[in-house]
């Protein structure tokens, strides 16, 4: 059976960021990422090798993990957990959202924020686990 755009482009964004993130195979990465790739995070440098290079500073614990994804058109949403980010350092909870173009990650907008324990929770709910559809 023919996997729909969509379907597609969530496999290849989820294996990038593992390639990436939890890998971190920078010449297996290239596959991925847009030559001319745009990043519109004010905390990562521009382009694909701002982004690489900011990933070797951090971390070898570093881990992503993935919760949902989703997509429409040539956009592809994220919401995962960003772990191992040093020590004192909380957990970050993250929205990605990547724009496909021609089969690669072309485009990048986020949104984070330090995930909240059960305990720090008003309503005793974690901010990542299994509150979500897989």
């Amino acid at each position: 059976m023919s996997q729909t755009v969509q379907e597609k482009n969530k496999s290849l964004v989820l294996e990038a960021f593992n390639t990436l993130f939890n890998k971190r195979d920078y010449a297996a990465a290239e596959r991925y990422w847009a030559r001319n790739y745009i990043q519109h995070s004010s905390h990562i440098p521009p382009g694909r090798n701002g982004l690489f290079d900011l990933i070797k500073t951090t971390p070898p614990s570093m881990r992503y993990e993935n919760q949902t994804v989703l997509a429409e058109g040539d956009l592809v949403m994220l919401h995962g957990r960003y772990s191992g980010l040093g020590q004192g350092v909380p957990s970050w909870i993250v929205v990605d959202v990547v724009r496909m173009e021609a089969g690669l990650l072309a485009e990048h907008w986020d949104v984070i924020q330090d995930e909240a324990t059960r305990e720090q929770s008003r309503s005793g709910n974690p901010m990542f686990g299994k509150t979500f559809p897989a």
